[in-house]
Protein backbone atom coordinates (compact mmCIF):
# COMPACT_ATOMS: atom_id res chain seq x y z
CA UNK A 1 0.00 0.00 0.00
CA UNK A 2 1.31 3.53 -1.20
CA UNK A 3 2.05 5.78 1.86
CA UNK A 4 -0.73 8.20 0.61
CA UNK A 5 -3.38 5.83 0.59
CA UNK A 6 -2.15 4.12 4.11
CA UNK A 7 -2.91 7.75 5.56
CA UNK A 8 -5.60 8.48 3.95
CA UNK A 9 -6.59 4.86 5.44
CA UNK A 10 -5.49 5.96 8.57
CA UNK A 11 -7.61 9.25 8.78
CA UNK A 12 -11.23 7.52 7.50
CA UNK A 13 -10.44 5.42 10.82
CA UNK A 14 -9.81 8.14 13.19
CA UNK A 15 -12.66 10.37 11.53
CA UNK A 16 -15.30 7.00 11.92
CA UNK A 17 -14.20 5.78 15.40
CA UNK A 18 -14.10 9.72 16.68
CA UNK A 19 -16.88 11.22 14.77
CA UNK A 20 -19.68 10.79 17.36
CA UNK A 21 -17.69 12.36 19.87
CA UNK A 22 -16.78 15.28 17.95
CA UNK A 23 -20.25 15.54 17.11
CA UNK A 24 -21.61 15.59 20.42
CA UNK A 25 -19.17 18.79 21.51
CA UNK A 26 -19.94 20.00 18.67
CA UNK A 27 -23.89 19.59 20.16
CA UNK A 28 -22.84 21.39 23.05
CA UNK A 29 -20.59 24.28 21.70
CA UNK A 30 -23.77 25.34 19.59
CA UNK A 31 -26.83 23.37 20.76
CA UNK A 32 -27.62 23.07 17.25
CA UNK A 33 -27.74 19.27 15.50
CA UNK A 34 -27.22 20.87 11.80
CA UNK A 35 -24.88 23.20 13.07
CA UNK A 36 -23.13 20.77 15.41
CA UNK A 37 -22.87 18.72 11.69
CA UNK A 38 -21.45 21.75 10.09
CA UNK A 39 -18.58 22.38 12.62
CA UNK A 40 -17.98 18.60 12.58
CA UNK A 41 -17.32 18.67 9.12
CA UNK A 42 -15.38 21.62 8.26
CA UNK A 43 -13.11 20.24 11.63
CA UNK A 44 -12.80 17.33 9.70
CA UNK A 45 -11.77 18.84 6.67
CA UNK A 46 -9.04 21.17 8.36
CA UNK A 47 -7.48 18.13 10.13
CA UNK A 48 -7.08 16.10 6.44
CA UNK A 49 -5.30 19.42 5.31
CA UNK A 50 -2.67 18.74 8.25
CA UNK A 51 -3.56 14.87 9.22
CA UNK A 52 0.34 13.85 7.59
CA UNK A 53 2.77 16.10 9.91
CA UNK A 54 -0.39 15.24 12.90
CA UNK A 55 -1.21 11.58 12.85
CA UNK A 56 1.58 10.97 14.92
CA UNK A 57 0.60 13.53 17.86
CA UNK A 58 0.44 11.82 21.10
CA UNK A 59 -3.57 13.98 21.72
CA UNK A 60 -4.56 13.54 18.38
CA UNK A 61 -7.94 13.97 19.78
CA UNK A 62 -7.06 17.72 22.00
CA UNK A 63 -5.88 18.86 18.73
CA UNK A 64 -9.18 18.15 17.06
CA UNK A 65 -10.75 19.36 19.82
CA UNK A 66 -8.88 22.95 19.44
CA UNK A 67 -10.05 23.14 15.81
CA UNK A 68 -13.54 22.36 16.93
CA UNK A 69 -13.80 25.22 19.26
CA UNK A 70 -11.63 27.84 17.46
CA UNK A 71 -13.94 26.86 14.51
CA UNK A 72 -17.21 27.63 16.87
CA UNK A 73 -15.95 30.85 18.04
CA UNK A 74 -14.77 32.02 14.88
CA UNK A 75 -18.11 31.73 13.41
CA UNK A 76 -19.66 33.34 16.16
CA UNK A 77 -17.95 36.45 16.15
CA UNK A 78 -18.82 36.70 12.33
CA UNK A 79 -21.50 39.14 11.01
CA UNK A 80 -22.77 36.14 8.86
CA UNK A 81 -23.34 34.00 11.66
CA UNK A 82 -25.21 36.58 13.70
CA UNK A 83 -27.19 37.46 11.03
CA UNK A 84 -28.42 33.85 10.39
CA UNK A 85 -28.67 32.72 14.18
CA UNK A 86 -31.24 35.55 14.07
CA UNK A 87 -34.59 34.37 16.05
CA UNK A 88 -33.09 30.65 15.72
CA UNK A 89 -34.91 28.23 18.09
CA UNK A 90 -32.60 25.30 19.19
CA UNK A 91 -33.35 22.04 18.97
CA UNK A 92 -33.33 18.95 20.83
CA UNK A 93 -29.91 16.41 19.93
CA UNK A 94 -30.44 12.59 19.02
CA UNK A 95 -27.72 12.17 21.04
CA UNK A 96 -29.23 13.62 24.07
CA UNK A 97 -32.44 10.89 23.75
CA UNK A 98 -29.52 7.99 25.14
CA UNK A 99 -29.55 10.08 28.53
CA UNK A 100 -30.59 8.30 31.87
CA UNK A 101 -32.64 11.53 32.24
CA UNK A 102 -33.49 13.30 29.49
CA UNK A 103 -35.48 15.87 31.17
CA UNK A 104 -32.41 16.76 33.37
CA UNK A 105 -30.72 16.96 29.80
CA UNK A 106 -32.75 19.56 27.99
CA UNK A 107 -32.44 21.93 31.21
CA UNK A 108 -29.27 21.65 30.99
CA UNK A 109 -28.58 22.15 27.37
CA UNK A 110 -30.78 25.25 27.54
CA UNK A 111 -29.40 26.49 30.55
CA UNK A 112 -26.03 26.31 28.85
CA UNK A 113 -26.99 27.65 25.55
CA UNK A 114 -27.97 30.65 26.97
CA UNK A 115 -24.75 32.01 28.39
CA UNK A 116 -22.14 33.47 26.25
CA UNK A 117 -19.99 31.41 23.89
CA UNK A 118 -16.93 32.14 25.27
CA UNK A 119 -18.30 30.63 28.66
CA UNK A 120 -19.98 27.80 27.10
CA UNK A 121 -17.05 26.94 25.34
CA UNK A 122 -14.95 27.19 28.59
CA UNK A 123 -17.49 24.62 30.21
CA UNK A 124 -18.14 22.28 27.94
CA UNK A 125 -14.30 22.18 28.25
CA UNK A 126 -13.50 21.77 31.61
CA UNK A 127 -16.47 20.00 32.19
CA UNK A 128 -18.02 17.35 29.45
CA UNK A 129 -14.11 17.32 27.81
CA UNK A 130 -13.05 16.80 31.82
CA UNK A 131 -9.38 19.36 30.68
CA UNK A 132 -7.85 21.03 33.74
CA UNK A 133 -7.66 24.78 34.28
CA UNK A 134 -3.90 24.79 32.94
CA UNK A 135 -5.10 22.59 29.49
CA UNK A 136 -8.38 24.35 29.27
CA UNK A 137 -6.26 27.83 28.53
CA UNK A 138 -3.83 25.79 26.27
CA UNK A 139 -6.65 24.93 23.97
CA UNK A 140 -8.58 28.48 23.97
CA UNK A 141 -5.60 30.57 23.75
CA UNK A 142 -6.10 32.44 26.98
CA UNK A 143 -4.74 32.54 30.45
CA UNK A 144 -5.22 30.39 33.38
CA UNK A 145 -6.85 33.26 35.05
CA UNK A 146 -9.49 33.73 32.03
CA UNK A 147 -10.87 30.50 31.97
CA UNK A 148 -11.06 30.21 35.81
CA UNK A 149 -13.30 34.04 35.60
CA UNK A 150 -15.38 31.97 32.66
CA UNK A 151 -16.01 29.17 34.28
CA UNK A 152 -17.69 31.34 37.41
CA UNK A 153 -19.39 33.59 35.56
CA UNK A 154 -20.56 30.57 33.37
CA UNK A 155 -21.89 28.25 36.15
CA UNK A 156 -23.63 31.15 38.08
CA UNK A 157 -25.27 32.16 34.90
CA UNK A 158 -26.39 29.06 34.75
CA UNK A 159 -27.50 28.13 38.42
CA UNK A 160 -29.63 31.24 37.92
CA UNK A 161 -31.85 30.01 35.02
CA UNK A 162 -31.97 26.48 36.32
CA UNK A 163 -32.52 27.61 39.90
CA UNK A 164 -35.02 30.74 39.92
CA UNK A 165 -35.47 32.58 43.08
CA UNK A 166 -38.37 30.78 45.55
CA UNK A 167 -40.81 33.70 45.67
CA UNK A 168 -44.07 31.77 47.20
CA UNK A 169 -42.57 31.22 50.67
CA UNK A 170 -42.73 35.24 50.85
CA UNK A 171 -46.19 35.24 49.24
CA UNK A 172 -47.50 32.17 51.24
CA UNK A 173 -46.25 34.06 55.13
CA UNK A 174 -48.12 37.10 53.34
CA UNK A 175 -51.39 35.61 52.96
CA UNK A 176 -50.83 33.68 55.65
CA UNK A 177 -50.82 36.84 58.09
CA UNK A 178 -53.24 38.54 56.68
CA UNK A 179 -55.52 35.73 57.37
CA UNK A 180 -54.70 35.61 60.94
CA UNK A 181 -55.01 39.65 61.18
CA UNK A 182 -51.83 42.04 62.33
CA UNK A 183 -51.90 40.85 65.72
CA UNK A 184 -50.32 37.18 64.57
CA UNK A 185 -47.47 38.77 62.00
CA UNK A 186 -44.33 37.51 62.76
CA UNK A 187 -42.41 40.07 65.57
CA UNK A 188 -45.48 40.83 67.39
CA UNK A 189 -44.97 40.48 70.90
CA UNK A 190 -48.53 41.33 71.94
CA UNK A 191 -51.76 39.99 71.28
CA UNK A 192 -55.06 41.83 70.84
CA UNK A 193 -56.50 41.41 73.87
CA UNK A 194 -53.15 42.69 75.29
CA UNK A 195 -53.54 45.64 73.17
CA UNK A 196 -56.91 46.65 74.07
CA UNK A 197 -56.09 45.97 78.15
CA UNK A 198 -53.14 48.02 78.28
CA UNK A 199 -54.94 51.10 75.75
CA UNK A 200 -58.58 51.22 77.29
CA UNK A 201 -58.76 50.52 81.07
CA UNK A 202 -61.29 48.63 82.60
CA UNK A 203 -64.20 50.58 84.10
CA UNK A 204 -64.48 49.50 88.00
CA UNK A 205 -66.86 47.44 89.33
CA UNK A 206 -70.28 49.54 90.46
CA UNK A 207 -70.83 48.73 94.35
CA UNK A 208 -74.22 48.80 95.83
CA UNK A 209 -73.25 50.98 98.64
CA UNK A 210 -75.98 52.51 101.00
CA UNK A 211 -76.55 56.00 101.79
CA UNK A 212 -75.26 57.22 104.87
CA UNK A 213 -77.59 59.03 107.01
CA UNK A 214 -75.94 62.52 107.31
CA UNK A 215 -77.92 64.75 108.66
CA UNK A 216 -78.52 68.45 106.88
CA UNK A 217 -75.82 71.19 108.09
CA UNK A 218 -77.82 73.80 110.24
CA UNK A 219 -78.08 77.32 108.97
CA UNK A 220 -76.81 79.57 111.51
CA UNK A 221 -79.73 82.40 112.42
CA UNK A 222 -79.09 86.22 111.98
CA UNK A 223 -77.44 87.97 114.70
CA UNK A 224 -80.39 90.69 116.50
CA UNK A 225 -79.46 94.05 114.43
CA UNK A 226 -78.84 92.54 111.41
CA UNK A 227 -81.21 92.33 108.37
CA UNK A 228 -81.37 88.99 106.25
CA UNK A 229 -81.06 91.56 103.01
CA UNK A 230 -79.28 94.18 102.47
CA UNK A 231 -80.55 97.93 102.94
CA UNK A 232 -82.23 99.41 99.75
CA UNK A 233 -83.61 95.38 98.40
Amino acid sequence: MAAADKQDADFAEYVAARSLWLRRVAFLLCHDSDRADDLVQTSITKLYIHWPRVVELANLDGYVRTILVNTYLAEQRSPWWKRVTLGHEPTADAAASKDPNPDLALDLGAALASITPRQRAVLVLRFYCDLSVEDAAGQLGCSIGNVKSQTSRGLAAMRRILEPPDTTSHAGAGAGADARGPQDRTGSTRTTSALDTRTAPTPRATRNVPPRNVPPRAVPAPSAGTTAFPEGS
